[in-house]
């Protein structure tokens, strides 16, 4: 038991010492950072109140509901996951469109030229994790 709490007491001091040099060591990182509009931010929407808005076509009808938003390392645009068809989650599918596709108008979520068919013919989405 001695043998443990030494133990212990050793790691406790030296750990630290570890840690510090293994971020001292590469190359340094920079960052640019830029200043952000706030008034521009002030228009857009928060993820948290998209996902789960309903999505609706020119005339009005609603062709699905948003289930997530997807963001690539490599894309600046979202990608915005689309559960359509079905009754009550059940029998649909995920497909995916880019956010740039989709409008606001009057707080409403458009994707102008989409209806059911056309959305439930695109390929299926499966989440990965």
């Amino acid at each position: 038991m001695k043998r443990v709490t030494i133990a212990l007491a050793a790691l406790a001091f030296v750990a630290p010492s570890l840690g510090s040099t293994a971020f001292a060591q590469g190359t340094p990182q920079t960052m640019a950072l830029s200043q952000v509009d706030l008034s521009t931010l002030a228009t857009g929407y928060r993820t948290s109140k998209v996902v789960g808005s309903k999505v609706f076509n020119s005339t009005g009808e609603t062709v699905g509901t948003i289930d997530d938003l997807i963001v690539t390392p490599n894309d600046k645009i979202p990608f915005a996951v689309l559960s359509v068809g079905g009754f009550l989650g059940v029998g649909s599918k995920y497909v995916v469109v880019s956010y740039a596709a989709l409008a606001v108008e009057d707080k409403k979520m458009i994707l102008k030229d989409a209806t059911k068919e056309s959305l439930k013919n695109l390929p299926e989405y499966k989440y990965t994790h």
